[in-house]
């Protein structure tokens, strides 16, 4: 197996190695997916959320009003965003 090298964040991955049943591959992947996750800009977050909520059948109105509650919690929270932004963001 091709074993994954993220010098940047090896004493990451060697802690995941060290504290977890993980294998080194399987913690860079982890890493790569978690720093890609929050490597997302605000606009990308609102389309892909609203994308995942949509397909679990959940109305706009819900689905904003989650949104909404959830931009503040991420690493890097953005500006407050009204609904109308939101919409926006998804709709142009």
């Amino acid at each position: 197996m091709l074993e994954v090298r993220t010098p940047v964040h090896d004493d990451l991955i060697d802690h995941l190695v060290r504290t977890t049943p993980l294998r080194r591959g399987e913690a860079a992947r982890i890493v790569l997916d978690v720093l890609a996750y929050f490597d997302e800009t605000t606009e990308e977050y609102v389309r892909r959320r609203h994308r995942e909520l949509q397909s679990r059948g959940l109305a706009n109105t819900e689905i904003f009003a989650r949104i909404s509650s959830e931009l503040p919690r991420r690493a890097v929270a953005p500006p407050d965003l009204s609904l109308r932004q939101l919409r926006r963001l998804v709709y142009g």
